[in-house]
Formats: structure tokens, sequence, C-alpha cells
């Protein structure tokens, strides 16, 4: 089968492990002819915005080919709309059997529309990575791009499409409610974790290598927890000063960049003995972390990480945050209410101190998450749906 994946709604980066980077990974591994068509748009290091300095074809680091086009119009306000260059003739040269489409929102999927309309042939399937949470925060983004252009967009391209899949519960509920998109055709596909990495992580001997590394023991509790710590997560500082105050047997590993307006609090809780601060790491290195960690903590915001962990067998705990409690499989995490400083040192005293307890959340995540939340497994079904 050819492939098409089409990443034109936001930014797409090589080198990362988001899901529309390890979905075309694993629909390659699986014998198929696998192409990704993005636009120029991508993040830096920092994660700020950079672009290409115009369209180019190259193969990424899966030996999958990437092609990215430019906007008809180079103005940052008519980006917004997504109206590219060569869509069209650029489906059109890859000829695919399947059009994998992540995120819905731009106006150029009129030419998917038209390029299906010449090809009944081709299947279509199409994800949703908004939510209330990440998207429609504002009156115009709510009520003019969402209810309105995006919702065209969704409008344009359903008859066409076999499943709409969002990759959250919330992200279900708002092709739902917010684009309209009829109750059959709607299916929740989460995100996962890389199984490669997983396997790599666990074959290696990275526990031992790692926590010899930052003067861990083995009778110690490790706490991991990452991303970018910004004021959408706050909560990481409030983690940090929790541990603190748990005694030399609790640790806390961080990673990730800090944004310049918390970097002086930041900078004064990592001086404690019971916080490791490894700075931004490669996302291929994440899952390495995970295999020293006892316990994966993150008590703000969803991210790629809550589905990376739960992946790699990893204890967690997550905020309770309504359309978001997909990752609890069985035990294999808890949640929490509140992130107040006593709520977070609780919470580590009660999981670190029953040991009959750890070993039911480890068994749990061990025996239920790492299949559950597999990409390898995950790309198979994300295709065959409606079929």
């Amino acid at each position: 089968m050819r492939i098409l994946h089409v990443c034109l709604s936001s930014f797409y980066n090589d080198n990362y492990s988001y899901q529309e980077n390890i979905l075309p990974k694993y629909h390659k591994a699986d014998g198929n002819d696998v192409y990704i068509l993005s636009s120029i748009f991508a993040l830096d290091e920092n994660g700020k915005s950079k672009y290409f300095p115009g369209a180019t074809t190259y193969i990424n680091e899966h030996g999958i080919e990437v092609s990215r086009i430019e906007y008809v119009y180079n103005i940052p306000l008519f980006h917004t709309l997504r109206l590219y260059k060569n869509t069209y003739e650029t489906i059109e040269k890859y000829a695919p059997d399947i059009i994998f489409i992540h995120n819905i929102q731009f106006l150029d999927i009129k030419e998917i529309v038209r390029y299906i309309k010449k090809h009944p042939h081709v299947r279509v399937y199409a994800d949703n990575h908004c939510d209330f949470f990440n998207s429609a925060s504002t009156w115009i983004s709510k009520n003019i791009l969402h209810k309105i252009i995006w919702k065209h967009c969704a409008k344009l391209i359903e008859p066409y499409v076999t499943k709409f899949y969002g990759v959250l519960p919330a992200r279900v509920d708002f092709l739902k409610d917010v684009y309209g998109m009829p109750q059959n055709k709607v299916e929740l596909l989460v995100m996962g974790a890389d199984d490669e990495k997983v396997y790599e992580a666990k074959g290696g001997n990275f526990r031992k290598t790692i926590r010899e590394k930052y003067g861990v023991k083995d009778d110690e509790f490790l706490i991991i927890t990452g991303g970018k710590i910004d004021f959408n997560k706050p909560e990481t500082l409030t983690l940090m000063s929790a541990v603190q105050s748990l005694g030399k047997k609790v640790k806390l590993l961080l990673f990730g960049s800090v944004v310049a307006g918390l970097k002086e609090e930041f900078d004064r809780l990592i001086k404690h003995e019971n916080i490791i601060y490894i700075g931004w790491i490669n996302s291929s290195d994440v899952y390495k972390y995970f295999a020293a960690s006892d316990l994966g903590f993150f008590p703000g915001k969803h991210s790629v990480l809550w589905e990376q962990a739960i992946g790699m067998g990893l204890p967690c705990v997550f905020r309770k945050i309504e359309g978001f409690t997909h990752v609890d499989i069985g035990g294999n995490c808890v949640f929490i209410d509140n992130a107040d400083e006593q709520s977070l040192i609780n919470m580590i005293r009660a999981i670190s101190s029953d040991k009959p307890f750890y070993r039911k959340m480890l068994s749990a995540a061990q025996e239920k998450g790492m299949k559950e939340f597999s990409y390898k497994d995950i790309s198979k079904r994300s295709i065959i749906k409606g079929v």
C-alpha cells in the first residue's frame, strides 16, 4: 500500500516522537510505501517557530520521503489559514492508496477532497489533536476559527473519511461537539510509545548505569518528570519543592527546558540534594531515563510523555483532568485532584512507603501498559477501521 501522511495543519519536525513521526515509521516497517507531506513550518530546539527557506524534498531519519511545501501567501497572518503551493500536484505525485491526515485544520483540505473525487478508491483517515485545553481558548479561536472555518474543513472532508480519530477522549468529544462529526465515524486512537525505543531501554543496563551516574542508590525511590517547564506547567516547581521535604530516600530527576520567567525559582530549587536536573534530552533517550526510574509524576497539563511512560510500563501519577483519564488501564496509575505541595507530599509518601501497593501498580503497568500503548499495534489499528 502507498500511504501519504499529511501534516499541513501545524508544524512538522524530524526526529520527534509525536504521532505524525511514529505512525509513518511503523507503517513503513509493515512493508508499505510511506510518504509525508508537510509545511515548511517547524520548531527549533527551544520550541520557537522556524521555517525552511523554501520547498524541499528529502529522506528523514526513518527512510521516509518528506515533501515540504510553501505557503501561497508568505505573510504570518495568512499562515493561519494554511493555503499552500502545489498541494494537489504533490498528492498526485505520490498516488496514495491511503491518506492519513494529521489534524484537519487547514484550508487546503479542499485539495485532498479534489484528489479523492478523482480517485474514489483512496481511503482517508484523519486524527484530531485539539481540545479545549490547547485550542479554542479565546472567543475568536473558538467561534471563528474552530466553529466556522475549521468546522467547514471538517464537513468538506467528512463524506470521504473512513474514521476520525481523537487521540484523547477530550479530543474525540471535540470532533463531535465542535465540528459536528457523526458518532459512527469518530473513535479514540491513543498516542503511544515507540516499541523500538521501549525494547532498547528495557534490554539495556540503563537502570543501573543512569542511577550510578547520578548517585541514586538501589534502595532510593526515583521519581521522574519532564517536558517544557513553563507557565502551563508551573506544578513542576511545586513537585520539586515537595520532594525536598521527603528525606534522602526519595529523589526527583527532571529533564526539559525552563522558560525565563520561572528560571530564578527553578535554579533555587535544583540546588537541593534530592533534585537531579539533566537539561533537555533527545526524545529517543527519554525511554532510557524512564527505565531508570520507579515512578513517573506529571502534576500539570497533558503531554505525550504520559503515553510514553505508560507504554514503557512505568507506574505513574497524573493530574486528574476530565477527558484525559484514558491512561488508567487498571491500576497502573493514580490521579491527583490538587497539585498543592502537601497533596504531592502525601501522594509520594503513600506510594513510596507502601511496597505491596507499589508492586501492584508496577505489575499492572508492565502487563497492560506496554500492550495498550504500543505504537506498533496502534499503527496497525489506525488504517484498518471501517475496511
